[in-house]
């Protein structure tokens, strides 16, 4: 029998669900006795709640000034878009390589369930949590035949550091075609094309992490 969540995992929970989906605006303060108050749990809850949030790059600890949502132009989001475009596509090329008919069965059943998958909640502004894992799910997917779970964990991590930003870009640029680029993604690793493809998903990251600064083309 599962226990209940910790006052302290609940409050994580809810933040972590309001940044992702644009309750608090960039750069807006995230003051832990305010949000104590409001969740009714104790200040060092509130704390525990938003150090957690810092760690996946959904907070930024501001020196002496507590606690605020990352800016939509942070230097960090082009640093961690920057770490991806060098790891991702040698991890791609390594899944071409060495990976086998499941790794292709894989790729083709998770960008399947994306392309399917609607990206808009019905009048939100950013993509869908239901859009968003499937999203995570095909990019692991083309990555997963490297068979390093090293590799693996950092690309886990830097995922996870990296959906705000994510989120940002698809809400300042609505009109970009996602799905075309999935699909030549898709087809370039399923044709073992690895020049190809490892191009294309390091374009496809850059681009995120573009529309953060220079907004539409």
């Amino acid at each position: 029998m599962t226990g209940r969540a910790s006052p302290s995992e609940r409050l994580y929970t809810t933040l972590r669900a309001a940044i992702l989906n644009g309750v608090f605006a960039p750069e807006q303060a995230l003051k832990p006795q305010e949000l104590a108050n409001a969740e009714q749990v104790s200040l060092a809850v509130a704390r525990e709640a938003l150090l957690r949030l810092v760690g996946e790059g959904l907070a930024t600890r501001l020196p002496n000034r507590g606690f605020a949502v990352p800016a939509v132009n942070a230097e960090r989001w082009q640093q961690i878009a920057e770490a991806r475009a060098v790891t991702e596509p040698a991890m791609l090329r390594l899944s071409i390589e060495r990976g086998g008919v499941d790794w292709e069965v894989r790729v083709r059943a998770t960008h399947h369930h994306l392309a399917r998958t609607p990206p808009w909640e019905p009048g939100g502004r950013f993509a869908s949590d239901a859009w968003s894992e499937a999203h995570r799910q095909f990019h692991r997917a083309l990555l997963e035949g490297c068979g390093n779970p090293v590799l693996l964990d950092g690309f886990d991590r830097m995922w996870t550091a990296s959906e705000l930003a994510r989120r940002w870009s698809g809400a300042i640029v609505p009109e970009r075609d996602g799905a075309d680029e999935h699909g030549a993604l898709e087809e370039a690793a399923l044709s073992r094309d690895a020049e190809r493809a490892a191009e294309l998903l390091a374009r496809h990251i850059r681009h995120t992490a573009r529309n953060l600064t220079t907004g539409p083309d």
